[in-house]
This record gives structure tokens, C-alpha cells and sequence, in this order.
């Protein structure tokens, strides 16, 4: 990977990672489900009048934004909202890398193979230790008060990324900024919605009518510097070098997710969810790398 190119591939890793605390400062101002609304919204026009719609079926395309566009950041924002710290969502999310190989085997009859099972097992563990530790709240001394429902909330928006993965997957080959912008159209109408009902006329009015210039940065920046700039570099550097080269830098999301939430917003973390950190980032490690360090031990041998 060329110089310039490694570059573009840690200015997304920086914009993923620094997202979550923008998500927890955008919640600051905007309730969960109108702040979705408003971030896809944004992401989808005015780019969807400049780029092209992706050549897949409209179910499909569909498909893909009411899971993990609608889906996934409906059960993030209100994870985040009732207590999951930014640092953490940006690990546990990382389940559905797991989720998605479950997913894989049932709907598309994909095999597992012993790298796959072997990273789920350690990061299994990671994802309980967080869990056991979110069940203490405040009194267990976790990272700003983590949650049973927060916890929870997450693994659902990891589910349905997992399930829009699956989507992706079916459809096969496809322009991804396309993609991203086009199944922005899905969200914001059922966001709307959902806000309406669970949050009220009353709370929209008064989010929209004394919105922050600090709400506001936090909107942009979702839509299009995590959204649009984050995807469009991505899909360059996927049409340029093979998915496995590409693949292993979203394992530094993370880490730049509990390094932002530490140093933005001074989440700490407790021995517990460190431990369950790292184990999970392990589980990852091994999902990605295993199956070429076992070729190369194979090499070695033979």
C-alpha cells in the first residue's frame, strides 16, 4: 500500500473511531431517534442528486438501509443515550464481525472454519466480562455508569449491522459510496417517526427550536465526515488493494474509540472492561489473521 494510501486508510480509521464520542456529544442536545433522522437526512441529500443509484435490486438496496442504517444507529443512539459510554460501544459493536458469520452460515450457508471459531470463543468471553460488569452500573465502578440496557442495546445495533452485512454480501459487488447514499434515503421517515412516538412533539420542537452550534457540528460530522468522506475513502481503498489488506485497519477503530472517549470525553475504564476489551479485540485478531497465519505455518512445515 502506497504512502498516500495508508494515509487515507488511518484518516478513516481516526474519523470511525472519533465518531462515537461525536455521537455521545450530538446526544448532549438532540434526543437518540431525531438525531438519526437528522444525520441521514444530511447524508443523503443534497448526494444523492450527484451520485449514482448502486446497479442492485430496490428490496435489496432497502434491505441494506433498514438494518444497518435505520437498524443499527436507531439501537447505538439509544444504547448511548441510556448509558453506554462511547469507548465501550465502539468495542462491543465489533460483535458483528461475529454476528455476521452466524448470520453468513444460516442465510448463505457459508462454512466456519477453526480461526472463525476460535476468535468467537475469545471474544465471547471479552463480551461477557463487559457484560457481568455492566450489570453493576455505577456501584461496579465501570466506565461512567455503563448499563444492563446500553450493553444490550448494542448488541442489537451489531446484529443489524451483521444482518446488512448478509445484505451486501447477497447482492454481491457494488459501488459502496452509492450504496451508503442511496440507502440513506430509508432511515430518516421511520426515524421520524419512532421519535415522534417515543420522544414526543414536544422534545422535537424543543431539540430543533434550541439546537447548539456544538448539536450541529455533531450532525455534519456524522453525516458527512463518518458517513460519506469515512465510506468513500474506504470503498477507494477496497477498489484498489484486496479486502484482506484492507480489512485488519477497522481493528484500530477501537482503539481509537477508547482512546478519544478517554481523552475527549475522560471515560475510564475498569480492570473488567479493559480485560474484556482486549479479549475482544483479540477474538477479532484472530478472525482476521488466523486464517493466513495458519497458511503460513502450513508453508513452513511442508
Amino acid at each position: 500500500m502506497s504512502p498516500k494510501d495508508l494515509l487515507l486508510a488511518l484518516v478513516v480509521v481516526l474519523a470511525w473511531g472519533v465518531n462515537f464520542v461525536v455521537i455521545k456529544v450530538g446526544l448532549h442536545g438532540v434526543p437518540p431517534l431525531l438525531l438519526g433522522a437528522l444525520r441521514f437526512m444530511l447524508a443523503a441529500f443534497p448526494a444523492v442528486l450527484f451520485v449514482k443509484r448502486p446497479q442492485m435490486p430496490l428490496r435489496w438496496l432497502l434491505a441494506y438501509g433498514a438494518t444497518i442504517s435505520l437498524g443499527q444507529f436507531a439501537f447505538l443512539f439509544t444504547a448511548m443515550y441510556v448509558g453506554m459510554p462511547a469507548g465501550l460501544a465502539s468495542v462491543v459493536l465489533q460483535a458483528q464481525a461475529f454476528f455476521t458469520l452466524g448470520f453468513a452460515a444460516v442465510f448463505l450457508h457459508e462454512r466456519f472454519h477453526a480461526q472463525n471459531v476460535v476468535g468467537l470463543l475469545i471474544a465471547a468471553g471479552g463480551l461477557a466480562l463487559i457484560g457481568v460488569q455492566s450489570m453493576g452500573g455505577t456501584a461496579a465502578g465501570g466506565a461512567q455508569g455503563m448499563t444492563v440496557a446500553g450493553f444490550v442495546l448494542t448488541l442489537c445495533a451489531a446484529c443489524m449491522w451483521a444482518l446488512g452485512n448478509v445484505v451486501t454480501k447477497k447482492v454481491g459487488k457494488v459501488d459502496l459510496v452509492g450504496l451508503v447514499v442511496w440507502a440513506s434515503l430509508v432511515p430518516p421517515l421511520p426515524f421520524l417517526a419512532l421519535s415522534y412516538w417515543m420522544e414526543g412533539p414536544q422534545r422535537i420542537v424543543a431539540a430543533l427550536s434550541s439546537i447548539g452550534m456544538t448539536s450541529v457540528g455533531a450532525i455534519v460530522y456524522l453525516a458527512f465526515v463518518a458517513t460519506l468522506v469515512g465510506y468513500s475513502l474506504w470503498s477507494r481503498l477496497l477498489s484498489k488493494y484486496p479486502a484482506s489488506q484492507v480489512a485488519p485497519f477497522s481493528l484500530l477503530v477501537p482503539i481509537v474509540g477508547l482512546a478519544s472517549a478517554s481523552l475527549l470525553l475522560g471515560e475510564q475504564l475498569s480492570a473488567a472492561e479493559i480485560g474484556g476489551a482486549v479479549l475482544v479485540m483479540g477474538g477479532l485478531a484472530v478472525n482476521v489473521f488466523g486464517g493466513w497465519l495458519k497458511q503460513r505455518l502450513g508453508a513452513a512445515r511442508s
